[in-house]
């Protein structure tokens, strides 16, 4: 017999039966994740407070919303909004997911919540989700992957287990400090992004190709910083100061290139003949700068292309796809 007023809301559940929101709806739904404990308990408080699950909720919950998000984090205080990449790759995705009859749903999810992903599944409002390793947490990669969310990553390496994109950065590394090397230049810096995958891989690249040129990675000409024009102009200064005889300079995005293009030229320092730049990814501004940039071209909208494409063939064969694209190099004027 019930003792109270009817229980309104699932929250209301969570709050009596001391567990999250996702759990009690996964009981209610008799989810094999939950333990048949649990489930017994959760239900018995459901029946004690008459509580009934919104059917209309629960319909959308079982069917194709035919929406795909691309999930935003927080930014924190030194990320780039907007980066330009980020949205030359949202691009990719939106037109490719409008021509397989799937709308995009931009989310901006708070790094510290651990339900957005289940409220998204089970409210009926995406069918997946895309998301970018350089705004993701660990933590949430695991939370997606324990209760099973349909999901593809961009930047994530091959044989995660998990539907991914990434870029052939290794290769970026090691072509764009090639051309450097074969510039003339000999003291190569690495300016790099915050520290992830695939900054980890290009600075294996750009490794790789100094010691193939005979020549040892000094760890004083490596700084890795934020993806902000902002960031980057000071770890410029910061190698400048390191080595003022450094004569090029591999940046791991077009947005830090640009930064420490703009810290030389106010040295009066010459771009190309004096310091060579080359950029990361290949962004549409990068043509217009001053020098034009010599960069790696990641093609953004071809990834974003290839995340909606692998991601709507998962939801529909179940197919979990690990999928490179090429890393090359497009000569302009700063290096």
């Amino acid at each position: 017999m019930a003792t109270s007023e009817p229980v309104q809301t699932i929250a209301d559940i969570a709050r009596l039966a001391g567990v999250s929101k996702s759990t009690v709806s996964r009981a209610l739904n008799d989810s094999p994740l939950i333990a048949a404990e649990t489930k017994e308990r959760i239900r018995a408080i459901a029946r004690q407070h008459r509580f009934q699950m919104n059917v209309p909720a629960r319909s959308l919950s079982t069917k194709r919303s035919h929406a795909i998000a691309f999930v935003t984090y927080s930014y924190k205080k030194h990320s780039s909004v907007p980066d330009a990449f980020m949205l030359e790759l949202q691009s990719g995705v939106s037109s490719a997911l409008h021509a397989l009859g799937y709308d995009l749903l931009v989310v901006h999810v708070d790094e510290r919540d651990t339900e957005w992903a289940a409220h998204y599944l089970e409210s009926g409002r995406a069918d997946g989700f895309i998301l970018l390793t350089a705004t993701c947490t660990q933590h949430h990669l695991d939370t997606l992957v324990e209760i099973r969310a349909p999901f593809i990553l961009w930047g994530a390496p091959p044989g995660s287990g998990y539907c991914s994109v990434i870029g052939d950065n290794v290769t970026g590394g090691r072509l764009a400090t090639e051309h450097l090397l074969q510039q003339g230049k000999s003291r190569v810096a690495f300016l790099g992004g915050y520290e992830n995958h695939e900054v980890d891989s290009r600075r294996r690249g750009y490794q790789a190709a100094l010691r193939a040129a005979g020549i040892e990675p000094d760890p004083a000409l490596a700084v890795n910083t934020h993806w902000t024009e902002e960031t980057g102009r000071a770890a410029m200064e910061e190698l400048l100061a390191r080595d003022p005889e450094l004569d090029g300079v591999f940046a791991c995005s077009d947005v830090l290139a640009i930064a420490a293009i703009d810290v030389l030229r106010e040295r009066r320092v010459g771009v190309p003949e004096d310091v060579g730049v080359v950029g990361y990814d290949d962004i549409a501004v990068a043509r217009f700068c001053n020098p034009p940039l010599t960069t790696i071209r990641q093609n953004g909208p071809l990834a974003g292309r290839l995340l909606a494409e692998h991601l709507v063939q998962h939801l529909h064969t179940g197919l979990v796809t690990n999928v490179s694209i090429p890393a090359e190099l497009v000569v302009r004027e700063s290096a």
